[in-house]
């Protein structure tokens, strides 16, 4: 068994332990030298402990697509959608179990390099674009939220009914501002651990969110004409009320693809497990699990409480709809406030991996070293917010992105590692867990097919696509 680093591509040896069980079952095994134990990563030896970890890959995983899975709800049914969760979950864990596999055999930590030793120079090239296509549309997607909802929360609480055109309701100039300083010193750290704190800082505020979406369920009445004095016209004042078990109409067809996308987070698991102390593939799985599982329970309270409360009304962004209830409301407007600081906290755990996978591409050979850490990190934050304020509506974009990226990282690349990586002497060809291996990775192209024909269709007809996505 062979160890390559991640930042030189030198290899070390490694045997078997004398009980018969490999270096990944239990930890690395130390080399010594000068009594002192050598770090198993290159550039700093992992420290992060069990719950950052959690809170990190936490956030990795909970997106902007919280916001839209009580519409997800309203076109699947109460039945049908926590079905449709609990299998994509499952799916979920088991990618990363695949993921975790292929490193643990090789020893190797770096998402790219898996993709190297799989597939060759075009596997390492292909992972690290799909990962840096994955991500920066996730980082788009946060600092759109900031673009266009920070300039109305400020506007609300100075009690503004119009923007007056003040720099400070520019969203523009929001963006740039908070993307210098919040968002780029975070992002300039040079270990992931470190953000476990923000990254529970950001979880605190969607639990607020939970909370919030849970209490107005119970003072929201349906239908909704006790708020005639704030109702939009466009809200329907005779909605049906009551909770459909099935539901399938035109927009069913992308419940699926919003939620694969709400459990991406596969591009920050080999970072994480890099970081973590004593790491094991049992540990990191164990993360993994309760990531998932606490992401899991937010999902569906969130959908649920969302869903009862508006039901046929309830709009792709959850928040628009309360909003449009009552505009004014001081608890939904601290929720808002909550959510953008939560999606401004998650940017930079999104950028590391891009970070990662551009080093892996353009300085496979190099050590550490900060001038290369800072440059990449201002550039992507430059260039991120270029395609934020010039670019009208990349809406459509992202979702060529997200139709292409999220099932290559959660179903296909997973599974082709598995395939490729693992001995056959260990586990051969049509041995059952290459099998499903095998499965999953079809799956995943169904998938890809599947979001790209819908929105095609959406294209030629010229229908809007629903919101959603991580």
């Amino acid at each position: 068994m062979e160890l390559q680093k991640l930042s030189n591509g030198h290899h070390l040896d490694f045997q078997r332990m004398e009980d018969g069980s490999s270096p990944e079952q239990e930890e690395f095994l130390p080399h010594k030298s000068n009594g002192k134990k050598i770090s198993q990563f290159t550039d700093f030896e992992g420290k992060t402990s069990f719950g950052m970890s959690v809170f990190n890959l936490s956030n990795a995983i909970m997106g902007s697509g919280i916001l839209g899975l009580s519409y997800a709800l309203s076109n699947t049914g109460i039945i049908l959608f926590p079905i449709l969760l609990t299998c994509i979950a499952v799916l979920s864990s088991y990618s990363i179990h695949l993921l975790l596999r292929s490193a643990g055999v090789v020893g190797i930590r770096a998402y790219e390099q898996l993709g190297k030793r799989a597939l060759g120079h075009t596997g390492k090239i292909l992972a690290a674009v799909v990962i840096t296509m994955h991500n920066i549309g996730a980082m788009s997607s946060y600092l759109f939220i900031v673009k266009y909802e920070l300039p109305l929360v400020i506007q609300a609480f100075l009690g503004l009914q119009h923007s007056t055109g003040e720099w400070f309701l520019n969203g523009n100039y929001l963006i740039i501002i908070v993307s210098i300083c919040i968002i780029l010193p975070l992002a300039l750290m040079r270990q992931l651990g470190y953000l476990g704190y923000t990254s529970g800082f950001s979880l605190t505020c969607m639990v607020f969110f939970l909370i919030s979406v849970i209490y107005k369920k119970f003072n929201i009445p349906c239908p909704l004409q006790g708020f005639s004095n704030y109702t939009a016209v466009n809200i329907s004042i005779d909605v049906e009320c009551e909770a459909k078990y099935f539901t399938i109409n035109q927009q069913t067809a992308y419940t699926v693809p919003i939620l694969a996308f709400a459990f991406v987070c596969h591009p920050e698991v080999l970072p994480i497990y890099t970081e973590l102390h004593n790491p094991t593939k049992r540990r990191m799985q164990a993360i993994a699990n309760v990531s998932i599982l606490g992401m899991f329970v937010m999902y569906l309270l969130t959908a649920i409480f969302g869903y009862l409360t508006f039901f046929a009304n309830t709009e792709a962004e959850l928040l628009h709809t309360y909003s449009k209830v009552d505009p004014l409301d001081t608890l939904i407007l601290c929720v808002r406030l909550a959510v953008l600081v939560a999606v401004t906290l998650t940017v930079p755990v999104v950028l590391f991996p891009i970070r990662r996978a551009l080093l892996q591409l353009l300085f496979p050979e190099k050590p550490f070293h900060w001038a290369r850490h800072i440059f990449i990190a201002v550039c992507l934050l430059f260039f991120v917010n270029l395609l934020v304020i010039f670019v009208p509506n990349i809406r459509d974009i992202f979702g060529i992105i997200g139709a292409t990226s999220a099932p290559s990282l959660i179903f296909i690349l997973p599974g082709l590692f598995y395939i490729r990586i693992v001995p056959k002497d260990q586990e051969p060809t049509f041995s059952r867990p290459k099998i499903q291996a095998a499965c999953f990775t079809a799956l995943g192209f169904i998938f890809m097919s599947m979001s790209l024909t819908f929105i095609a269709l959406d294209w030629i007809n010229g229908e809007n696509r629903s919101g959603g996505g991580h």
